[in-house]
């Protein structure tokens, strides 16, 4: 795994939809692996908040037999944190505008994903 090829995947994805603000891959224990963030957030407190969303939305599932988790998304008056599956050890974020087209972006998350998986396995 090439942290550039992470990179290079994330910078894709916010190229590609200009509602999105930012992007990150995360470890599943709440470390920064590759980011593509404004400059004002601090990444260290987006992996660990991410971390902690995706603790609480798999113990939801769980809790509420809706299976394996896949996704958690956040939604506030000024936008959305999307948090996707990208492997058993990585969460893809992602930070969007509120005037988001929801399908397009969750099109746009699935097939990044899909490619993070790829570059780390």
């Amino acid at each position: 795994m090439k942290e550039e090829d992470l990179n290079a995947q994330l910078a894709e994805l916010v190229r590609l939809n200009p509602q999105i603000e930012g992007s990150a891959l995360v470890s599943s224990d709440g470390l920064m692996i590759s980011s593509q963030l404004p400059a004002n957030f601090d990444e260290d407190r987006v992996a660990a908040m991410s971390a902690a969303l995706l603790t609480l939305g798999e113990r939801a599932v769980d809790e509420l037999e809706k299976g394996v988790p896949e996704q958690v998304t956040v939604k506030g008056d000024k936008g959305y944190i999307i948090l996707t599956s990208a492997g058993s050890e990585a969460v893809l974020i992602v930070l969007a505008r509120s005037d988001v087209k929801l399908g397009l972006l969750y099109l746009d998350i699935k097939n990044t994903s899909k490619k993070l998986k790829e570059l780390m396995y």
